[in-house]
């Protein structure tokens, strides 16, 4: 079974494989949503963008992205310099052990922000 290890909540869990990364964490009191978006969001269906997550080991333990998650990524700028590993949670199939960062800071002033 693939070890999720929640980096900021210095938490681990271990799911089936090929389990949904947003209803893991939400099942394990893991919050992935900061401020208002805990009461505003899609809930699970990849519209809103706000259960983004930043993987930080593991990405190859992963499903490929999916359409939904590669528009509405793409749309975020805010987090230049971490696009191979940030994800939204809800579109999100683990199948390996993985580091997570849940709720990561915004970065828009990355390295490669004006390139």
């Amino acid at each position: 079974m693939p070890t999720i290890n929640f980096v900021n909540e210095k938490k681990q869990i271990q799911v089936p494989e090929g389990a949904n990364l947003r209803r893991e964490a939400r099942r394990a009191g893991i919050q992935v949503y900061r401020g208002k978006d805990r009461l505003l969001n899609c809930h699970g269906f990849g519209q809103c963008g706000s259960c983004r997550v930043l993987i930080t080991k593991g990405t190859d333990h992963t499903n490929a992205r999916t359409l939904i998650e590669r528009i509405r990524m793409w749309f975020s700028m805010a987090y230049v310099g971490n696009e191979d590993r940030m994800r939204l949670s809800c579109q999100t199939k683990v199948r390996g052990d993985i580091d997570v960062v849940t709720r990561p800071e915004l970065n828009l002033f990355g390295e490669n922000f004006f390139s």
